[in-house]
């Protein structure tokens, strides 16, 4: 199968890439995705403008067994000058993102301009929807600080450009952002990030599982499959065909990716799973992926991408 994707200037030879926030962290998790067989392309830790060291611990939780894992991180990263250092220093083998966020809007801005005076020239992710900040809503659910932003961003910002977004779970807040987006000449969006504010509890102890926030935080894995699919394919629906569509989320086994690619996903990012398997997965995915394939007959993307059946 020839899985040959672009979006903007990159061009990707397989479907896969690590979740930003999985694998990313360090030089050595970004080189494991790097080298990892069946990786179509990297995406850097989300950057602020200064190291975090993020929230405390015990913050993240994974039931290997379910699939499922529940996290709140808090944003740590080694700062958007250790990310610029790796990607213009570094040989890459494959295309690689560099994931943008702030905790202010100066902040997004003042990073993406250090971005646009460097020699980067991949595509840039700004998350717009980090669930598991105290203290801090998620950009993207506020539809006016969102045009703002984008606004802002896209008066001086010129190179690639797409945007992290949360879940929505309305027909209506489907609509919304996507006449925003439509207004600017993003690059692609990924969809989605974890879904918010979910609790864990341990039955042995009756105590939930991590400690910030008195247990809420970001939901992943297996239990978000339904949730990333329906953004996914109601974005698709509504977007400018030029902008294209990474899906995030439930992707466990090759059948997740399929249905991500029938609900119209250019490419498909792994989180949990990656976290619980390591860069092994991406070539289990792939070879899944295949076989569905070959017994369905298909031989061409196309025949699948965007393809997805209703009931008449």
């Amino acid at each position: 199968m020839d899985y040959t994707t672009k979006i903007a200037n990159q061009v990707f030879h397989h479907l896969f890439i690590n979740a930003a926030g999985v694998y990313c962290q360090t030089f050595e998790e970004l080189e494991q995705i790097q080298n990892a067989p069946c990786a179509g392309a990297v995406i850097t830790k989300s950057a602020t403008a200064k190291e975090r060291s993020g929230n405390s611990e015990p913050r993240y939780f994974e039931n290997s067994v379910e699939h499922n894992t529940i996290n709140s991180m808090g944003l740590p990263n080694l700062g958007i000058d250790y990310y610029l250092n790796y990607v213009l220093k570094h040989s890459l083998k494959l295309p690689t993102l560099f994931s943008i966020v702030g905790l202010c809007q100066k902040e997004i801005i003042d990073n993406l301009k250090k971005l646009q005076a460097s020699d980067f020239s991949g595509l840039t992710e700004l998350n717009l929807s980090y669930p598991n900040v105290s203290g801090k809503p998620q950009i993207a659910y506020d539809f006016a600080a969102t045009r703002e932003i984008l606004d802002n961003v896209f008066a001086f910002y010129s190179k690639p450009l797409g945007v992290k977004l949360p879940p929505y779970f309305d027909i209506a807040h489907f609509d919304q952002i996507a006449a925003i987006l439509n207004d600017y000449p993003l690059a692609y969006v990924n969809a989605i990030n974890s879904v918010g504010n979910g609790l864990v509890i341990d039955p042995e102890t009756d105590t939930v599982m991590i400690k910030p926030k008195d247990g809420f935080g970001g939901l992943g894995g297996k239990q978000i499959k339904a949730t990333a699919l329906a953004n996914v394919r109601a974005l698709r629906q509504r977007l400018h065909p030029q902008i294209k569509i990474i899906a995030t989320g439930g992707v466990t086994n090759g059948r997740n990716v399929y249905d991500h690619l029938l609900c119209g996903a250019d490419l498909v990012s792994v989180g949990s799973q990656l976290g619980i398997e390591g860069p092994t997965v991406f070539a289990r995915l792939e070879k899944e992926l295949e076989e569905i394939f070959a017994d369905k007959g298909i031989t061409d993307l196309r025949q699948v991408r965007g393809k997805l059946k209703l009931i008449a």
